[in-house]
């Protein structure tokens, strides 16, 4: 069998999750013929996605992992997903950055990948309810690392939640009171009924104190987010400017969201491929 090539496998992979998370289940051969690929291959496909807690595989297939809305993932574990998604996102993400601005940064593993891209921007002043995010840049000042005119950094008080957020009351209103030019907005997951979505109640409010502070709202999120759905919308995708992901994400959802979002940013250089009927 001639095996289609023109696919990487993390765009196979996420045309995977998405045939799984849209059908409630996909058969091996039914995805052999779909992706023109081996059956060896689709299998090793599915233990990769298994392997990460995406997907439950079962005799002859794959199943959705069915995991409560309130379920919270700890930083740690987030942070060795998609690792090459998120940095591509990072990248593309900063470019959007003029020196001298005002930016907030909501917790997540991809905006703490975008902190690091941001280290040498002159004249930030960044508000963040993100411990990790903050790190980034208290330690390139003491490192010496950071530019002459280095980042105002401010991190928002607030009860801390597993994925190292700063939420509640306090975060809240120091992050009412502000205003900024550009939020750059973390997600547990994203589709087009819920938008927007966090399984932590407190941590969906101080993101809805920090999209009702900002200009502009850029959200980042990588392919493997579309599809779930947490306990509580913070963010309807009419409410964001722009979607920065990547290319993993099959180009018919790419088409919805575009819909709704002003402006959809792919990361990466390689453009999707959808599932054929």
């Amino acid at each position: 069998m001639a095996e289609n090539s023109n696919l990487l496998a993390e765009q196979r992979r996420a045309l995977i999750l998405d045939e799984v998370r849209r059908r409630g289940g996909v058969r091996v051969n039914e995805l052999t013929r779909r992706l023109n690929v081996s059956d060896m291959t689709v299998r090793r496909d599915l233990d990769a996605l298994a392997r990460q807690g995406m997907v439950e595989k079962v005799h002859g297939g794959a199943v959705p992992v069915l995991e409560a809305s309130t379920h919270e993932p700890g930083f740690e574990a987030k942070s060795a997903l998609e690792l090459t998604a998120k940095e591509d996102i990072a990248r593309e993400a900063a470019r959007l950055v003029t020196p001298g601005s005002a930016l907030a940064l909501s917790g997540g593993t991809t905006t703490f990948a975008l902190a690091h891209h941001l280290l040498q921007v002159e004249g930030l002043t960044i508000v963040t309810n993100s411990v990790r995010v903050a790190d980034v840049f208290e330690n390139a000042l003491r490192h010496g690392t950071a530019p002459a005119q280095a980042a105002t950094v401010v991190l928002t008080g607030g009860v801390r939640t597993p994925s190292d957020s700063l939420v509640g009351p306090i975060a809240d209103r120091a992050i009412r009171s502000l205003h900024f030019d550009l939020l750059f907005l973390g997600s547990h997951g994203i589709s087009l009924e819920a938008g927007l979505s966090t399984p932590n109640l407190a941590e969906a409010e101080t993101n809805r104190s920090f999209v009702a502070s900002a200009r502009r709202v850029v959200a980042v999120a990588d392919h493997t987010k579309w599809g779930t759905v947490g306990l509580s919308t913070f963010a309807s995708l009419n409410e964001v400017d722009t979607l920065v992901t990547d290319v993993g994400l099959p180009l018919e959802i790419r088409s919805a969201v575009s819909e709704q979002v002003r402006e959809v940013i792919i990361a990466g250089t390689v453009p999707g491929v959808p599932l054929s009927d």
